[in-house]
């Protein structure tokens, strides 16, 4: 039966060439979703300035959740990566270095500046300069109030360096060789610059010629025991300079299994489309089989013969391809910053084997399901159904139907009954594969019924065209249903998800803007601003009340909180000093007066989760790992799905990367133009921008647009996989009707008439399909709209659902009357011998 499936291939090209692309395309896709998760999982992050230290010590970026039973062993420990940089104390610089086998140990901190004429840099110690190593080409190393820079520059020249929006002026002592900026200064100079005092970013740690460094870094494991601190070695070293790479492996690695998964599904439905289409195409051909002796059996063998024929080729080809569409989509993530350039993209032999391998599973379920209704035919009822095909409906279809319902209906309960703000996505999201699965399944009923409503209409509108367009269409429901599913999975699909990113953003944006009550907000160039800038500010004429700003990410250490995610809770840090004006927090209990020193205000709803109330204490892990133990100061009702803890900024900043505020925010006095009060401030600090509410909200939607645009691309990639489904379907299902067409133009027909039935055909098939995947977005948007914004239609503009629309009825048309156009070539006589 191989022989036989390798000889069908060769006679049935077409049907070969559809189902190789819908293969190849699938396995690109798990192919290159693969890389990312191989990439996350290795988080290869080369070290640059750090490259010639072959050990480096760093704080652990990693935290274990509170257990709700601490004594019980057998609990799972849910465990998180913290946002905020990990540091060591600078004592222990002194007692690795005194480890055997070490040679030295070099502290290395980083502190954003403003170099002028440069930008932002970052400033480091010249003995930090070792551990690259980095070398003067010119001059030599910093004194006091002297810096190194890399070239540009001359020794001697005076350089204003902007530090937390204060300007502090250097002499050029030295040049180094360096493709990005740097900046060296002298390691007190640093230290006095540093919002960390007392503390360092790493320690690289070089050893003695001839140490075996696998015993090197085991002692110096023992002697970090109990510090909080890890070893890294090779590319895991770039993780101490690069903080953010070992969140951004995490969040890839989530990424990359919630679209393989989604791929996966996505490349088993479309393969089985179109394996599907082929294989009704083949009825009498099959059923001919069946009359002359073949088994059931061997049916399903050649059927599964022929489709695994095709697999091997594709998968191998979509394998190769899977690795550039893969970096290309990494290169893609880097430049929008969602992971850091220096990672590096990693595409093994295991994604390899897991896309043949899921390619191979999706193509034999796909070819045991096209065979098996050939296989189960009796030969005679095969041969009478081949003709005009009609049975589509088995139990195992309709219990699969009722499942994929079944969890559609289920998770539009949970999203509406338990879920709150965006978080409601997680389950309104993956219901969008149940219903199109769903309606799939039972695709030929429901094709039958909207045909039943839009025959008559089209009857009357299209003359007749439109009245021949109706007699096929009612008799070829199957495989109309055939073509009509890929369309409603393209429309389901890239609305249900668009319209999800869209209304996730304007309800994020809308919360934003509530939150905000300041009319002006400074920022700094190099992130961070001094604390005694917010005085200065409060001093400048016109303006009613200042408060500092920073945000970070917490944890709740004691009491054990069961509401807590391993995302923690977001904080914001402000000033007790002028909240009241510039936050539109507005507390149940307690007074923001009194948010000072160690405190804080939580939501109404989590507080009542902890049974705590005002006065109590607690205990929080901040973003930097550090407990502290606080007060609570006030409750207030929160806005489901924002909810957000508000501390000190001085609180919330010393244990932040930057460890200094972030913004200031500003309200001015009644009357007072915010732009008038805008120019006061404006030359207030070097280095500092004033932005007016509309430039913050804008900088906000724009920050938000980053990840919702990942969402965008991943979506467009299975749109796309799905709109070649499409072209695949219809093509093939028109190329098959060449003997029809013919039989018409031998009645009578012209190809004009031809055409036009098929344009009508085209726009019947399209337009049940769009009906169909609207349905599927509409079951997949309300929940989530109503949890979120408390509407049952997204936001987002209409243009979207009208484009999607438009580019189906495009696709749609093209492919279909391009290949009818195609058909009509041949003389009628030869098209009515030629296979069907």
């Amino acid at each position: 039966m191989i022989r036989l499936a390798l000889r069908t291939l060769r006679r049935r090209k077409g049907s070969f060439v559809a189902t190789f692309v819908a293969m190849t395309f699938g396995a690109v896709i798990v192919m290159a979703c693969g890389g990312l998760m191989e990439t996350g999982i290795r988080s290869d992050v080369p070290p640059h300035r750090l490259a010639g230290a072959p050990l480096v010590v760093a704080g652990d970026q990693s935290h274990e959740l509170p257990r709700q039973n601490p004594d019980d062993p057998e609990e799972d420990v849910e465990s998180s990566t913290l946002v905020e940089r990990v540091r060591l104390d600078a004592g222990l610089v002194s007692t690795l270095a005194d480890v055997p086998g070490v040679e030295s140990a070099v502290p290395d901190v980083a502190v954003p500046v403003l170099l002028a004429g440069a930008g932002p840099v970052e400033a480091h110690g010249w003995a930090s300069a070792a551990l690259r190593p980095y070398a003067t080409t010119a001059g030599a190393a910093p004194g006091r109030g002297e810096v190194v820079l890399s070239d540009g520059h001359r020794v001697g020249d005076r350089v204003e360096v902007v530090v937390a929006g204060r300007a502090l002026t250097f002499t050029v002592s030295g040049l180094v060789d360096s493709p990005e900026p740097l900046l060296f200064l002298a390691d007190t100079d640093l230290e006095r610059i540093s919002a960390h005092p007392g503390k360092v970013d790493a320690i690289g740690l070089r050893t003695e010629p001839g140490a075996d460094l696998g015993q090197v870094r085991h002692e110096v494991g023992e002697a970090l025991r109990g510090t909080g601190a890890v070893v890294l070695t090779g590319d895991d070293r770039g993780l101490a300079e690069f903080a953010g790479a070992a969140r951004a492996s995490e969040d890839l690695i989530v990424l990359a299994g919630v679209f393989g998964g989604m791929a996966i599904s996505i490349a088993l439905f479309v393969v089985a489309t179109t394996l599907g289409l082929s294989i009704q195409q083949r009825q009498r051909e099959l059923a001919l089989l069946r009359a002359i002796g073949t088994t059931p059996r061997q049916l399903r063998r050649m059927v599964l013969g022929e489709a695994l024929v095709t697999s091997l080729f594709a998968t191998t080809l979509g394998s190769f391809l899977g690795v550039p569409f893969g970096q290309w989509l990494f290169d893609r993530l880097a430049g929008r910053g969602v992971v850091p350039e220096a990672m590096v993209f990693s595409s093994g032999w295991i994604p390899m084997v897991v896309a043949v391998g899921s390619a191979l599973l999706i193509t034999l379920v796909a070819g045991l399901v096209a065979g098996h209704r050939a296989a189960r035919s009796r030969p005679t009822e095969a041969l009478a159904d081949a003709a005009l095909q009609r049975r589509w409906l088995s139990p195992v279809r309709l219990i699969l139907a009722v499942l994929c319902f079944g969890g559609g209906i289920a998770l539009f309960i949970v999203t509406i009954a338990v879920m709150t703000g965006p978080i409601a996505a997680s389950t309104a999201g993956p219901s969008v594969l149940l219903w199109a699965v769903g309606l799939a399944l039972v695709g030929p009923g429901v094709t039958r019924v909207l045909l039943a409503v839009f025959r008559g209409p089209v009857r009357l509108v299209a003359g007749v065209p439109g009245y021949l367009a109706a007699l096929n269409t009612r008799t070829r429901t199957v495989r109309m249903a055939a073509v009509v599913v890929p369309v409603m999975l393209a429309t389901g699909t890239a609305t249900a998800n668009i319209y999800l990113q869209t209304t996730m953003v304007a309800v994020a944006n809308e919360a934003f803007a509530e939150s905000l009550r300041a009319d002006l907000v400074l920022t700094s160039s190099t992130g961070g601003l001094d604390p005694d800038l917010v005085d200065e500010v409060r001093r400048v004429p016109g303006v009613a009340a200042a408060s500092e700003f920073a945000g970070s990410t917490v944890f709740v250490g004691a009491p054990y909180d069961d509401s807590q995610t391993e995302d923690g809770w977001p904080v914001q840090g402000i000033s007790a000093e002028g909240a009241a004006l510039t936050s539109a927090v507005r507390l149940s209990e307690g007074s923001l007066e009194d948010l000072r020193g160690d405190t804080v205000v939580l939501p109404v709803e989590q507080a009542a989760t902890l049974g705590r109330g005002v006065g109590d204490g607690i205990t929080m892990r901040m973003g930097d790992g550090a407990e502290v133990d606080v007060r609570i100061v006030g409750l207030y009702p929160a806005r489901e799905g924002f909810e957000t803890l508000l501390m000190p900024a001085g609180l919330v900043a010393e244990h932040t990367t930057l460890g200094l505020p972030t913004q200031i925010l500003v309200r001015a006095e009644p009357g007072l133009s915010p732009a008038v009060l805008a120019e006061e401030l404006g030359g207030l600090a070097p280095g500092v921008a004033v932005a007016d509410r509309e430039a913050v909200t804008a900088g906000y939607a724009e920050q938000q647009e980053i990840g919702a645009w990942i969402n965008y691309l991943m979506a467009g990639m299975f749109v796309a996989y799905t709109a070649i489904s499409v072209v695949n379907s219809l093509v093939m299902a028109t190329a098959a009707r060449r003997r029809e067409f013919g039989l018409h133009r031998l009645s009578g027909a012209t190809r004009a008439q031809v055409m036009g039935m098929m344009t009508v055909e085209a726009l019947l098939t399209v337009a049940i399909g769009i009906v169909l995947g609207t349905l599927v977005t509409a079951a997949t948007l309300l929940p989530f709209t109503l949890v979120t914004d408390g509407s049952v239609l997204p936001s987002g503009p209409v243009w979207i659902y009208l484009a999607v629309a438009g580019s189906a009825t495009v696709l749609a048309l093209g492919a279909t009357l391009v290949t009818t156009w195609l058909a009509l070539r041949p003389r009628p006589a030869e098209a009515t011998v030629a296979p069907a």
